[in-house]
C-alpha cells in the first residue's frame, strides 16, 4: 500500500528514526521498534481494513469522525500513542495525519 505523510516530521521519524519535533519518541527504543514494525505491516497490506488481522496494532475506524475514512492503530502496546490516518482511494493510499497521545481522553 502506498503511504503519504501530511506531517513531514513524522515521516522523518518513521523512516530515519530521528526527528527534533518527535525526539521524545525517538529516544524510546521499544516504541521506535514497534513503530517500524507497524509501518512495514501498513505497507504490506492492500487495504487498511486488513490491519485487523494484526491484533496487536488495535486497528479501528474512528467513529467520532463523520467521514468514516479516518482510522488509527497503536504501534506499541502499553502506550497510548496512536497513528491517526485517512484511507483514500479504496484503501490503497494511507495519508498519515498525526501521532496522537491523547486518545481515549488521556491528557498528558
Amino acid at each position: 500500500m502506498k503511504i503519504l505523510f501530511e506531517d513531514k516530521d513524522l515521516e522523518e521519524l518513521i523512516v530515519t528514526g530521528k526527528n527534533h519535533k518527535y525526539r521524545k519518541y525517538a529516544r524510546n527504543k521499544k516504541f521506535m521498534k514497534s513503530l517500524a514494525i507497524s509501518y512495514s505491516y501498513m505497507r504490506s497490506v492492500d487495504k487498511a481494513s486488513e490491519l485487523k488481522i494484526y491484533s496487536f496494532m488495535h486497528y479501528e475506524v474512528l467513529k467520532h469522525i463523520k467521514d468514516k475514512t479516518t482510522s488509527s492503530i497503536r504501534p506499541c502496546n502499553g502506550m497510548v500513542e496512536r497513528i491517526i490516518f485517512q484511507e483514500i482511494e479504496n484503501g490503497i493510499i494511507i495519508n498519515i495525519l498525526e501521532l496522537n497521545s491523547d486518545h481515549y481522553g488521556n491528557k498528558k
